[in-house]
């Protein structure tokens, strides 16, 4: 698993050991990154200079891969012990310290924000349908900026979640993984 571009294209990324996280594969990445990177409602705009929150981040890939292509700043939220390792090896290895920031929270009940990210990459665990209640969670916590893009990545197989206050912009799908762009639409809606 490696950077896909950037200033640290082709760094390797390390991942824990076992079967209990699920990095997004590079092929993946690059298609979620070509994708808000060309289209007509993200653009290179939704990227540079944007403050990103990677949740259940895991290797923190996502937020790297922001990070390498011009984000701001990075805020990783992810519990587990072997994750966080290798999240904090990962930001180490590339000396993202100084734009990284790493929680070990629970993204279903996040710490409160300082400031809301224009730019959310969510990967929970497959199966549990935990995208709705993050989102959700994390808007009541302040991490989502008014008109913020969320990519959510769920299994190929699984059913579009209801996903009150988004809207689904673009849905693509890559090997066992479906990838949902969405929209922050709950501006002038009173949420």
């Amino acid at each position: 698993m490696r950077i896909v571009a950037g200033r640290w294209r082709g760094r390797a990324l390390q991942a824990p050991p076992g079967t209990g996280t699920r990095p997004t594969s590079d092929r993946v990445r690059q298609g979620l990154f070509d994708a808000l990177w060309h289209a007509p409602w993200a653009g290179r705009q939704a990227i540079e200079g944007t403050v990103v929150l990677d949740a259940f981040a895991g290797t923190g890939a996502l937020g790297l891969e922001a990070l390498s292509r011009g984000a701001a700043r990075a805020v990783f939220m992810e519990r587990d012990r072997a994750a966080l390792a290798a999240l904090r090896a990962n930001v180490a290895a590339v000396k993202a310290e100084g734009v990284a920031q790493v929680l070990a929270a629970d993204v279903l009940r996040p710490p409160r924000a300082e400031t809301g990210c224009g730019l959310v990459f969510l990967d929970p665990p497959y199966g549990k349908d935990l995208g709705p209640a993050a989102l959700a969670g994390l808007r009541a916590a302040g991490w989502i900026a008014p008109g913020a893009l969320a990519c959510l990545e769920i299994g190929r197989e699984e059913e579009v979640p209801p996903l009150p206050g988004w809207d689904v912009v673009a849905e693509r799908e890559q090997g066992a993984a479906r990838m949902l762009v969405l929209r922050d639409g709950s501006q002038g809606k009173g949420e």
